[in-house]
């Protein structure tokens, strides 16, 4: 094997370098934080917009399966998916978040990368198949058995592709990246409407899944144009500690984020958690699409203001004030009016998700307010820290649901809301421990994003209930109207919020002048 130099797979620009003349450097700075920016609000408009028709198609793809699948066929699913999930946790092992991270990385380590992926990936497929029957008999559902073996194959898929998603993140391709994500979840979704109309039941689920990842591996490998070449020596080690300790928080956030449903499938039963389940896919898994997409474009944005504290403490407050007045802003009006959204999305038989529903909105909000931390984290390589923080976070909801689930669902889902409204602060307080990063304004934005967020809530839920005998038709429009008064009032009356709603604006200004460019 040879040992090739590492060379930057795409280049990312330096910073000003030393100089005499102090007005070099802070022109330097200055040039890149308005390349920077200007980039980032390309990338976000873009995302935000791909991540918008992915959320259309799962609100589409929610409503139509739910009248075509069983409570119980999502629950068969949803306890396969929660054990065998966390495999697809070590099948990454955080080395694609390494790929993007990384201030350099040679062909030579994209090409290992993809192969250790791609090894990984196999391996956890034939795990999991041969598997298959401790998972039936851990819930008593015989028929899990050919259920998990199906499942499997995604990992080996999403291991061929985890690199090629990576690459074209590092290279800011996000157009590219986006019609791949819009692509693959429409495709997948009309397999398994169609598999669902000819009564596959549960296997319409399961096949949804397998072509997701066969559609969004052809896209990013055809949109990346690399073939990965065997194997050879390369500087791996720095990739690998940031890799394995980012996997090592991801697995303990993953026991976290799933203790409910393993709670509830095996003391409450398929029925029970295909219930839970949906208020989950209604509502957490569009937020996650839409949270997801700005660490794609934050992380390497603030990967490369490492070294210029102002530069990234502003973007940093920025992005907080973009996701707090948009996104959990928008959490409001599904606390306040959580009832007509139920019946008009699930139909009036899943009208018992809604207290659920209302619950994972709030447990949504305090979850986005501690998000920001995230990129952080990722951005100055601070996996170890995350770790610890993600250990201590975990305990706290894993405590919250386990006592919560003695009141049944419904008390599963109070401590799924409370455990982040107890953790959020410890990541921001722990962050000014180990950084430079300036926590005293996030404190002071996620206080006043939590208010405007609980007014939206009350107005949403007046509006609602003052509709109430014009039917769910009228009692949804009734509460989202309601919600935009109060918004507007607080723009029109509370200077900070009229500020941080105008930085918002300015952000997509910036967008739209980069796309005309």
């Amino acid at each position: 094997m040879t040992t090739e130099p590492v060379t930057p797979v795409a280049p990312v620009p330096p910073p000003g370098e030393p100089d005499v003349g102090g007005d070099r450097i802070d022109q330097g700075k200055s040039d890149q934080r308005s390349s920077l920016g200007r980039q980032a609000a390309r990338g976000a408009m873009v995302t935000v917009a791909a991540q918008g028709v992915k959320i259309m198609l799962q609100v589409v793809g929610v409503v139509i399966l739910a009248r075509l699948l069983s409570p119980g066929d999502y629950g068969l699913v949803a306890m396969v998916t929660a054990i065998i999930g966390v495999a697809e946790i070590f099948r990454d092992f955080g080395l694609s978040t390494a790929a993007i991270q990384a201030k350099t990385l040679s062909r030579a380590q994209r090409d290992n990368l993809f192969w250790i992926n791609t090894g990984a990936g196999a391996a956890f497929t034939l795990l999991t198949f041969f598997t298959a029957p401790l998972i039936a008999v851990l819930y008593g559902r015989p028929e899990l058995i050919g259920l998990t073996h199906v499942l499997a194959f995604v990992f080996v898929l999403n291991g061929m592709g985890t690199q090629y998603r990576a690459d074209l993140t590092r290279r800011l391709k996000f157009t590219k990246l986006a019609t791949v994500e819009i692509v693959g979840p429409a495709v997948a979704l009309a397999v398994a409407i169609v598999s669902a109309l000819n009564g596959a039941g549960y296997w319409a689920l399961a096949v949804q899944q397998l072509t997701l990842s066969l559609v969004l591996l052809i896209g990013n490998g055809s949109s990346a144009r690399w073939i990965p070449r065997l194997p050879r020596r390369a500087p791996m080690k720095e990739l690998f500690t940031f890799g394995w300790q980012l996997a090592g928080s991801l697995f303990v956030g993953y026991l976290a984020n799933n203790v409910d449903s393993l709670t509830i499938g095996t003391r409450f039963g398929a029925n029970s958690l295909g219930l839970y389940n949906r208020a989950f896919q209604l509502l957490m898994t569009p937020l996650g699409q839409l949270r997801a997409p700005t660490t794609k474009v934050a992380l390497p944005v603030l990967s490369r203001l490492r070294s210029d504290h102002e530069g990234s403490n502003t973007y940093i407050q920025r992005g907080q004030a973009a996701l707090g007045l948009t996104l959990v802003a928008s959490l409001g009006v599904v606390i306040g009016a959580a009832e007509p959204i139920t019946s008009i999305f699930l139909g009036r038989q899943w009208l018992s998700v809604e207290p659920i529903l209302r619950l994972m909105a709030a447990a949504g909000t305090f979850q986005s307010l501690a998000y920001v931390g995230m990129w952080i984290y990722l951005a100055h390589g601070l996996t170890k820290e995350l770790l610890q923080y993600t250990l201590i976070s975990v305990s706290i909801k894993v405590a919250c649901i386990l006592i919560g689930s003695h009141w049944g669902v419904i008390g599963v889902a109070w401590g799924y809301a409370l455990a982040p409204a107890l953790a959020w602060p410890l990541s921001f307080w722990w962050l000014s421990r180990k950084t430079f990063v300036n926590v005293r304004p996030l404190f002071a934005g996620a206080g006043r994003i939590s208010v405007l967020t609980a007014l939206l809530a009350v107005g949403s839920y007046a509006g609602s209930e003052l509709a109430e005998p014009w039917g769910r038709w009228a009692q949804l429009p009734a509460g989202v109207l309601a919600a935009a008064v109060v918004y507007v009032l607080a723009y029109l009356v509370i200077p900070v919020y009229r500020r941080e709603v105008n930085g918002v604006l300015e952000i997509v200004r910036k967008g739209l002048q980069r796309k005309r460019a």
